[in-house]
């Protein structure tokens, strides 16, 4: 008796053994993976296995099972799942994303088990970009903008400013799985234009592009004369000065001469045969009727006076000395030369 019960202990482990190998040796190989929605996929053995008796699942949940040339599937798999019953292999069509999971096939003739995932993706149709409002102000406006699609599935997004990639940061949020794109405070710099591209493992769009309109200055202003930075002119001159301001819309000019206001406005100030009653500081300042905000900057303009007489009597007084000394160095190597030993 004790002879039979090890024998047949010993049949059991064998058999056991060979089951755990078999299943170690089988993989299970789609077709296609991931899978478009409404494709079909086939879900084949390798290397391939007569399987006299078997069934799929998926997760949890029986697709169908067959005995020899006999197959049952469940009903809502009526029409979408059949199995070759020489291979094993099972063919899905018009596939489904919820038809996404974990496939098992389980036989106990041969005895073997092997598992794959396959992913079904629906293509992304119609990327759109929407913001809840393109005027803005700098530094006080938030811009809120949100990544759509029509359709698709495992969507991820991606956020571009002109050329450059958006990523989080203190001012810069993603969130809604990255379909939505906060700028807090917003600056100058993001004008954009900026776009969305949704994109899963079958396919992709770009949205068209958003472009914001941003209010700002004025300010970094600056003043060029002559179109350089000097002040200082001979009397008679004719002067042309340039008044520049960083702004959004365009800042109004308005110029001033010793803080009283000019009949002149606009970024060009014409000062003809320069005199002296025309020294001074000048100023031009700049208003943005969009921000509110003001800014100015000042040049003092002034005559070059040249050399009066006495002034001119004066440098000829200390250039004397010099020119004595010159002449005498130029002279002396000649005088030295007419000496002999």
């Amino acid at each position: 008796m004790e002879k039979k019960s090890e024998g047949t202990l010993a049949i059991l482990l064998l058999a056991l053994i060979q089951g755990v190998l078999a299943s170690g040796a089988v993989e299970i190989k789609p077709s296609i993976n991931p899978v478009v929605v409404g494709n079909s996929v086939t879900l084949s053995l390798s290397p391939s296995k007569i399987l006299k008796s078997a069934s799929w699942a998926v997760g949890e949940s029986l697709i169908l099972n067959w005995l020899g040339d006999q197959q049952a599937g469940v009903p809502s798999y009526n029409g979408r799942a059949s199995v070759n019953v020489l291979t094993g292999a099972l063919t899905l069509s018009s596939v489904k994303v919820a038809d996404s999971g974990l496939y098992t096939v389980q036989s106990s003739d041969p005895q073997l088990k092997a598992s794959a995932s396959i992913t079904v993706l629906e293509p992304i149709s119609n990327v759109a970009l929407r913001a809840n409002q393109t005027t803005l102000m700098e530094f006080s406006s938030s811009a809120v903008a949100t990544c759509s699609v029509s359709s698709g599935s495992s969507i991820s997004f991606l956020w571009m400013n002109g050329s450059a990639e958006v990523k989080a940061s203190g001012r810069v949020q993603l969130t809604d799985g990255g379909s939505t794109l906060t700028m807090v405070n917003v600056t100058r710099y993001d004008r954009g234009p900026f776009s969305c591209r949704a994109f899963n493992l079958i396919s992709n769009g770009s949205s068209d592009p958003v472009t914001f309109t941003i209010s700002y200055g004025p300010d970094n202003m600056a003043l060029k004369i002559n179109g350089n930075n000097t002040t200082s002119f001979p009397i008679g001159s004719n002067l042309t000065v340039l008044c520049s301001a960083q702004s959004s819309p365009p800042a109004r000019l308005q110029w001033a001469f010793r803080g009283e206001p000019v009949n002149t406005t606009g970024p060009l100030l014409e000062l003809l045969s320069f005199g002296k009653d025309q020294s001074g500081p000048y100023s031009c300042l700049a208003f943005n009727n969009h921000t509110n905000m003001t800014s100015n900057i000042t040049a003092h303009i002034m005559i070059a006076e040249p050399f009066s007489g006495s002034q001119q009597q004066a440098v000829n007084v200390m250039l004397l000395p010099l020119l004595l000394l010159v002449g005498f160095l130029v002279i002396l190597p000649d005088a030295g030369g007419s000496f002999s030993p």
